[in-house]
């Protein structure tokens, strides 16, 4: 069965995009830490960040370097954190959060943005690619 980050890239399940390019998305969690928490990842399904093959996880990692700066620039914070967990889904992915303290990286504490409220992040984190 496809994951969640499969059926987005399919357009089965609608998402907040970013960025996307033939290879990756970049899409914001609808479960967030932070506003503007977002999600990087490889359009091939693979389980692990660590099973990609070279070229993908450094092309993941340069598009997230990409997105990060726009991120900064919408939602004011710090810096952007960088987490990578890959228990909750099954395809490999980087979180990109807008962090002000420590406890911004806290995963047990969850946001729950309107539709509306998304998709108004992601438009001004738009803006600034």
């Amino acid at each position: 069965m496809a994951s969640i980050f499969s059926r987005i890239v399919a357009g089965e399940i609608p998402a907040h995009k970013i960025a996307e390019t033939d290879d990756y998305l970049a899409f914001l969690d609808v479960m967030p830490t932070t506003t503007g928490h977002t999600l990087v990842i490889p359009k091939q399904e693979i389980d692990y960040l660590f099973a990609l093959d070279d070229d993908l996880y450094t092309g993941l990692m340069a598009f997230a370097k990409k997105i990060a700066p726009a991120i900064e620039k919408a939602i004011p914070c710090k810096r952007i954190g960088v987490a990578v967990i890959g228990l909750e889904v099954p395809h490999a992915h980087v979180h990109l959060i807008p962090l002000n303290s420590m406890a911004d990286m806290n995963f047990n504490n969850k946001m729950k943005p309107t539709q509306e409220e998304l998709a108004q992040t992601a438009e001004k984190i738009r803006s600034f690619l």
